[in-house]
């Protein structure tokens, strides 16, 4: 599979990093179970859905389990995540002089707390209710 050309919008450090493979990336997203669909909404950077859906599906192959295989692929996002932001944060480091000022800070990513509700979209909360 060929690698597509790389987004102009994307200043990251993933294309010296990772291979991004080509392919349908919404039928991928779709074809994942939901909480990797979320994680992946979730990720710092784009998810690359057409990777994490080969992934999975060799995941789910080598452990014989959806539910293994869908633990093991979160556990290797949150890994790619983190080598991600470390490698932004050393090249920005290497060409501004300081530090990422989100990481001087210590600031986190922002993920979805699964112990709140979601917030609605203004639609949803304008819609009547019979």
């Amino acid at each position: 599979m060929q690698t597509p050309a790389a987004s102009p919008n994307d200043v990251t450090e993933r294309p010296r990093l990772w291979r991004r493979f080509s392919g349908d990336d919404w039928a991928a997203f779709d074809a994942l179970p939901p909480r990797l669909r979320q994680r992946l909404q979730e990720h710092s950077y784009d998810g690359w859905a057409v990777n994490a859906l080969m992934l999975w599906r060799l995941f789910r192959r080598r452990t014989g389990s959806s539910a293994r295989a869908e633990r093991r692929l979160l556990n290797h996002i949150d890994r790619c995540e983190a080598l991600e932001r470390q490698d932004f944060a050393a090249a920005h480091a290497a060409h501004w002089g300081t530090p990422l000022p989100h990481q001087a800070a210590g600031a986190t990513v922002l993920r979805y707390d699964a112990a709140r509700p979601r917030r609605q979209g203004r639609a949803a909360r304008l819609t009547p209710t019979p």
